[in-house]
């Protein structure tokens, strides 16, 4: 996880992965995306850079975010949709709810 957010804004975006490396892509690939109006949170891996979950990591990510709301989404096109939601004004639920439906999106 980073020390601080990648972004800054009103509706945060925690991002949890086993990977270290999958969590900080897909954040930077989100900040990328919001124009740096969202706070998005990298939160994988094990403290000691190992494939896991660091519980730590997941509730410092949660105190950086603010609010948090569970969603059920694919990794990378619901970091996407939800930060594009948050960047336009979305509340919380509204962010989660995009997230979860971009699994619906068609690729091709």
């Amino acid at each position: 996880m980073t020390a601080q957010p990648m972004s800054t804004g009103i509706a945060g975006i925690v991002l949890v992965s086993h990977s270290t490396e999958l969590a900080g892509g897909a954040a930077h690939l989100a900040a990328q995306v919001s124009g740096g109006t969202v706070t998005i949170v990298a939160g994988g891996g094990t403290d000691d850079g190992d494939l896991g979950t660091s519980a730590a990591k997941v509730a410092r990510g949660i105190g950086e975010a603010g609010s948090v709301l569970l969603a059920d989404a694919p990794f990378v096109e619901g970091a996407v949709a939800a930060t594009v939601t948050a960047a336009a004004g979305g509340d919380l639920k509204a962010v989660a709810a995009a997230a979860e439906e971009a699994r619906h999106v068609r690729k091709l």
